[in-house]
Parts: structure tokens; C-alpha cells; sequence
């Protein structure tokens, strides 16, 4: 296997370190401030895109720095995972920078899923916006009256009537569904209660503005709202769309969903190696600045050999990572579940501890907006529920080991 950047990756790296050197990076942090000074709450009505947002994805798109996710050379740069995991990296040092590039979740996943299983109509009506950046989507899954680690506790239903589909149900963290550019939501619930368990279930594109949709409220995380993107809770009262609404069609949520939160994850992680380096090098700039008791930061306490861990976990995280890439490239996510797993787990855990690390050592400005410390360990300890509890990963890993033993199987490394 080999790792080493191809030459049109080359490219886009450099113009996209360009862009975000040149563009975005000078001012974010101002973007945020405001962000910060504006809150508006819980109010997710209220909320806004900054002009100046939307003038750097214009800009952006012109520039051909645009939808690096999607592997299909007639409507993105076409690049495979490992390609694109660099790319992710990069983006994954700015808080807005997802967004900018049009490579922010959940649209693409949902973008994937279209892409993949949708109709001709679903692609120009949704998919084709979606790829413009002109609207955002939802992804209602996880419900809050049963354990969401176990997908198959759904209860939320998409009940077949006639030509049409309703839906019923209560879910939230639905991210995104807050910001005002939200046009739809892909719902996924039960439509068959006796199937086979991973045959049950159906998804379902939903326009925001049909009848019995209800988004209830915002749930804060940490204190934040994350406006004005939301993670929303929302009710579905009898929701009617056309049975064309369903993707790729009914029973099949399960194998969409397996085929999109394998590369998403790879997406999470690669950003979180990213960040990773963006606190590291805000630690050693902080300990190299400071003094205290006569000595610099760095100099004190272990904090050379803590930055050289830091350093070792880092590059450990992003070579599973692109090793996951890897196999997902050669044999699909489905068959890459251990190393998809396994990512899952070690590279958010390495950014969290990457930021606890640099808060320590910034001190009470590492807790405050002054520095994007707090939202990055914040971020880091959500990706550790977002795409499934840790518990839930190890879960899988330990039954294929398991599995593969109980076959007679050697060494994976054989």
C-alpha cells in the first residue's frame, strides 16, 4: 500500500492551504467572535448565514476547491478516499472551512446517499441543489425514547399508504436542521416490524415544509447551540410525501445506512487529525511564549516529552486512518468495518486529548473563546456519540476477531 499523495491531490492541497491561508483563515476567528456576540440561542429562527460566508463559497466554488467528497469525476474532482483524506485534514484545522468547500455533514452524507441509491428525480430535485450549495439537508435517524447505540430500537415508522408514505416519530440531534438554508431532511424508520431486523427500515426524503413536520427545539451541547447549523429535535405527525420520496426503495435503510457512515467517518476522523495539529501547534506556541518561574512553559513540568506523545499519537491516528481510507478504496466500506471502527474510536480520543493538553497550558484562556481550545474538545468528545459510542465500536471490532478465530483465522497481518 502506499500513502504518498497523487499529483492531482498534490494540487488541491496546495490550493486549498492557499485559499485557507489567504481567505478563510484570516478571518474566522472574527467570524466566530461575532457568531459568539450574536447568539441567539435556542431561537433557531433567528439564526444566519454572515455575508461573508457566503461570499468565501463563492469564491471557493469558483476556485474549483468544491465538493472533494464525492468520487465522480463528472460532478466533483473525483477523488478516492485516500485522496481525499488529505484534503479533510486541511479543512479539519478550520471550524468553517466544511462549509466553505461544501464538504460539511450532514449534506455529505446525504449528498452520497443520493448520489449512490437516488432516483433521477431525487438527484435534480435534492442531490443537484445540495451540490451547489445553494440548500442544506438534515439526517433523521436517532430518537429520544430508546437507546440509539442499537439502530434497530427504532421506533419511528414509514408506513406505506397507497402512492404515498407516512411518517411518524420523534427524532433529534438531527445536525443541521436549524440552519435557514435547511430545505429537507432524509428520515429513516420501520416499515416492515416483522422483516428481517436489518430489512425493516426505510429512508425517506422529507421537505422540511410538509404538513406535520415539527421541529420542537435546538439542543445545546456543551452550553452551545452550534448556530447556525442546530442539532434539532424534531416530530413527524402523520407525515405524508410520495412513495417516489422513498431512496433506492422500502427495506433497504439499513444498507444505505452502512454505505454511508463508512466513508463519513473517514470524512470525521481525518478532520479530527487535522484539529489535532492545529492544538498542537497552539500548545507549543503558548509554551514557547510564556514563562513562568523563571523558565519558558515548554521548558517545565514534562511538557517536551507530552508534546512528543502528542506528536506519536497524532501520526499513529492518521495512518489507521488512512489505512481505513485504504480499504474502503479497495473493498468497500462493508468489508472494512474493523478498521472503520477502530478509526472511530482512536481519532477522536487523540484530539480530545490533544486539546486537554493545550488547555492545560494555555490555562483560563484555554477555556474561554480566546482561543478555539474549548470548541475543539468540545467537538472532539461529541465525535465520540456522533457516529456511535465508543463501547458500540469496540463491540464490533472484538465479535469479527472473535468470528474470525472461531474460523480458524490466523494473523490479519498475515
Amino acid at each position: 500500500m502506499d500513502f504518498a499523495h497523487s499529483p492531482r491531490a498534490l494540487e488541491l492541497i496546495e490550493k486549498l492551504r492557499a485559499f485557507m491561508r489567504e481567505h478563510l483563515l484570516p478571518v474566522e476567528s472574527e467570524l466566530l467572535k461575532a457568531r459568539h456576540e450574536a447568539r441567539r440561542g435556542g431561537d433557531w429562527k433567528q439564526w444566519i448565514v454572515e455575508p461573508e460566508v457566503k461570499a468565501l463559497k463563492a469564491k471557493a466554488r469558483e476556485a474549483g476547491l468544491w465538493n472533494f467528497f464525492l468520487p465522480d469525476p463528472a460532478l466533483a474532482p473525483g477523488l478516492n478516499h485516500v485522496e481525499y483524506a488529505a484534503l479533510a485534514e486541511e479543512m479539519g484545522r478550520s471550524f468553517l472551512a466544511p462549509e466553505i468547500f461544501n464538504c460539511n455533514a450532514p449534506d455529505t452524507g446525504n449528498m452520497e446517499v443520493l448520489w449512490k441509491y437516488g432516483s433521477p428525480e431525487q438527484k435534480e430535485r435534492w442531490m443537484k441543489p445540495l451540490l451547489a450549495g445553494s440548500i442544506r439537508s438534515a439526517f433523521c435517524m436517532t430518537e429520544p425514547d430508546v437507546a440509539s447505540s442499537d439502530a434497530t430500537n427504532m421506533q419511528a415508522t414509514a408506513t406505506l399508504d397507497g402512492d404515498e408514505v407516512v411518517l411518524d416519530g420523534k427524532k433529534w440531534w438531527s445536525s443541521g436542521i436549524g440552519h435557514p438554508d435547511c430545505r429537507f431532511a432524509i428520515f429513516m424508520g420501520v416499515t416492515d416490524a416483522q422483516a428481517e431486523r436489518h430489512a425493516r427500515h426505510s429512508m425517506v426524503i422529507v421537505p422540511l415544509d410538509a404538513p406535520g413536520v415539527r421541529i420542537v427545539r435546538m439542543l445545546p451541547v456543551f452550553n452551545d447551540y452550534d448556530e447556525p447549523y442546530g442539532h434539532g429535535e424534531v416530530h413527524f405527525d402523520s407525515v405524508r410525501v410520495p412513495q417516489a420520496n422513498v431512496i433506492a426503495g422500502l427495506g433497504r435503510g439499513f444498507e444505505i445506512a452502512q454505505g454511508r457512515l463508512g466513508p463519513g467517518r473517514i470524512h470525521h476522523c481525518m478532520r479530527c487529525i487535522g484539529a489535532a495539529e492545529r492544538a498542537l501547534e497552539l500548545l507549543i506556541d503558548r509554551g514557547m511564549e510564556r514563562q513562568a518561574f523563571g523558565r519558558r512553559l515548554i521548558d517545565l513540568g514534562g511538557n517536551q516529552e507530552r508534546i512528543a506523545d502528542l506528536r506519536i499519537a497524532i501520526d499513529q491516528a492518521r495512518l489507521m486512518t488512512l489505512y481505513a481510507a485504504w480499504m474502503i478504496d479497495k473493498v468497500g466500506a462493508l468489508k472494512a468495518l474493523t478498521e472503520i471502527s477502530a478509526i472511530k474510536i482512536v481519532a477522536p480520543s487523540v484530539l480530545q486529548r490533544v486539546a486537554d493538553e493545550a488547555m492545560q497550558m494555555f490555562g483560563g484562556a484555554g477555556l474561554s473563546n480566546d482561543s478555539p481550545l474549548a470548541a475543539i474538545f468540545a467537538h472532539a468528545r461529541v465525535l465520540r456519540l456522533a457516529d456511535g459510542p465508543d463501547s458500540v465500536h469496540r463491540a464490533v471490532i472484538a465479535r469479527r476477531e472473535i468470528g474470525r478465530r472461531s474460523k480458524g483465522g490466523g494473523s490479519r497481518a498475515a
